[in-house]
């Protein structure tokens, strides 16, 4: 019996845990088992023509919220040219309302329920030896033109019993990894999945260190944790992380999801000496409000996770994601915009505006009339309004959200975006809103568009809004953009310090053992002309680099000429791009 494991991820990058779980758990059946990934980017046609030239006898699918609708198109065709196929689906989005996915489409001969590894096994076996499956706990089947569920008679297996489920060959193509630890989660949140289960389950830590230590020798890029609260067990928390430390080579990138404000004093100490860019936190804030919070019953100190956020940031070493969500309870336009500025005063290098999704089986779905929920019936099942939220205010947030996501998220405009809040608007979600207002007139959302033109269009905004010291904010530009593109020739509209003999200046500069030495200690013993390719000398007529430093009023940026050195060549690029001296050549 031939087996094909698929799935569409969102992302070509992307690689799917669950599938590779489910290989495992029947490594050692006599079956031939394949795994193979598509993208929610594939033609359903490719998909289709791909899927049948592999001529499975058994195809499952694992179905999320991103997929499920190209999933089901597929299915019911592929049952057409392949009538004899036996179609499973599992995951997330088909293990709640089962029954009623099932009687919309006929395609769907199996559900797994539930947490799939040891239903699946015990399924497979008894579908490759002919046998009764309508017996196994945790699925959906027809029979006689009917359709059954049969409930889940176990408790969820041990995370000991889980194989591991990478391949060698998967190590090398340079895509995420995603690993868990852990299932379950200790918090009710009412618009998550975890709400509907109870307790956390951990791998023993030995088995994580040497699962991990696999990923590290295989210097693979990024490993994602996707447990649901990573440090809910502060000392299993901390002993993974130092046993990361502890073998770290410098490829290794290691994300996980933290509640930051019980993150321990040790764990806190221990952060201080991590490598840059060996961590990356995702930090779920949601909402600061108090009437929202409770409504969701999630409980945050933010207090104390803000002064955790800081006191990360002052280390400069670990990238901080920082989530909220719109549309919760009781969450009103303006109650948002607090909630934004009060994440957005801790400065995180990035800052997620996502919107709630009422998800099957999530508790905020059961009661969505009673908050006057207006959602998609199709997947993702975004809300599009709710009692405290219009319509036309969550689209104007959406907007809002482009604009964090391409001015603050991207890192690349820092300094003029500080420099614009700090000059001219009340707080940071007044600028983006205007933004927002500004961009959309001129029908700049209607088109993507390349990083030079967003630095015209900024420009463009400041000048529309008539702000005072334009000659000093397009200085203040043109150093964003040189702190993060290495280029010989800048744009049209920044300006440039015309200096004589200056390009034989900067190679003196580099000439000079002492100056490479103080500035550039990676290219001692290497050629001037060499390093010249590496760095970049750019002569400014505002002294650019106090703004870094100090928040200055632009009518006190000092009027002098200032050269200024980029190095691009960091070894890790988590949190800056570039470092940068004023010097004199």
């Amino acid at each position: 019996m031939k087996v094909l494991l698929t799935t569409l991820n969102a992302k070509y990058v992307h690689t799917n845990l669950a599938i590779r779980y489910l290989k495992k758990s029947v490594d050692d059946v006599n079956i031939k088992v394949e795994i193979k990934e598509f993208t929610i980017n594939n033609s359903t046609d490719y998909i289709i023509s791909e899927i049948y030239k592999m001529h499975p006898d058994v195809l499952c699918f694992s179905c999320y919220i991103w997929n499920i609708d190209m999933i089901l198109h597929i299915a019911n065709h592929i049952k057409k040219v392949l009538p004899g196929i036996m179609i499973i689906l599992g995951g997330p989005e088909v293990s709640f309302e089962t029954k009623e996915l099932m009687e919309a489409n006929d395609s769907i001969d199996l559900v797994v329920i539930g947490e799939g590894e040891k239903t699946f096994r015990e399924l497979i076996n008894l579908i490759n030896s002919d046998g009764d499956y309508t017996q196994v706990p945790a699925i959906g089947y027809r029979a006689r033109g009917e359709i059954y569920i049969n409930p889940q008679k176990e408790k969820n297996p041990s995370m000991e019993e889980l194989p591991f489920p990478y391949d060698a060959e998967l190590l090398v193509e340079d895509k995420i990894i995603y690993y868990e630890s852990s299932r379950g989660c200790p918090y009710n949140c009412q618009y998550c999945l975890s709400s509907a289960e109870q307790g956390v389950r951990y791998l023993p830590v030995d088995r994580v260190k040497s699962e991990l230590k696999y990923f590290i020798d295989a210097e693979v890029r990024q490993v994602k944790f996707v447990d649901r609260t990573f440090n809910a067990n502060k000392a299993f928390a901390l002993e993974i992380m130092n046993f990361i430390m502890e073998h770290n080579k410098g490829k290794t990138n290691f994300h996980f999801e933290v509640t930051a404000d019980i993150l321990g004093e040790d764990l806190m100490e221990f952060l201080k000496e991590a490598p840059v860019g060996l961590f990356q936190f995702e930090i779920g804030v949601q909402s600061t409000n108090e009437a929202t919070l409770k409504e969701i019953d999630r409980k945050v100190d933010f207090k104390k996770l803000s002064q955790r956020v800081k006191t990360i940031s002052s280390y400069k070493n670990i990238h901080q994601h920082l989530d909220l969500i719109v549309g919760l309870p009781k969450e009103d336009y303006y109650t948002f915009r607090k909630s934004f500025e009060d994440v957005f005063e801790l400065r995180p290098e990035k800052l997620q505006m996502g919107f709630l999704k009422l998800l099957k089986g999530s508790g905020l779905r059961a009661k969505a009339a009673e908050f006057g929920y207006v959602y998609s019936d199709t997947p993702p099942y975004e809300v599009m309004e709710n009692e405290s939220l219009s319509y036309g205010e969550i689209i104007r947030l959406k907007g809002i959200e482009e604009m964090v996501e391409i001015y603050w998220n991207s890192r690349i405009f820092n300094t003029s975006i500080e420099v614009i809040i700090q000059n001219f608007y009340a707080n940071a979600f007044k600028f983006f809103e205007a933004l927002w207002f500004y961009w959309e007139q001129k029908g700049y959302h209607h088109t993507s568009h390349g990083k030079n033109k967003l630095y015209e269009i900024l420009l463009d905004f400041y000048k529309v809004k008539d702000f005072h010291k334009i000659d000093v904010f397009k200085e203040v530009l043109k150093f964003d953009f040189l702190k993060n593109t290495k280029t010989s020739s800048l744009p049209v509209f920044f300006n440039r310090v015309e200096e004589g003999d200056f390009k034989n200046r900067c190679h003196e500069f580099l000439q000079q053992e002492e100056n490479v030495e103080k500035f550039l200690p990676n290219y001692l013993n290497t050629p001037a002309k060499q390093i010249i390719k590496k760095v970049h000398f750019e002569a400014f007529n505002y002294n650019v680099i106090e703004l870094e430093e100090v928040p200055l009023a632009l009518s006190e940026v000092r009027n002098e000429v200032k050269t200024v050195l980029f190095d691009y060549d960091l070894s890790n690029k988590a949190l800056d791009h570039s470092r940068y001296y004023e010097v004199s050549i």
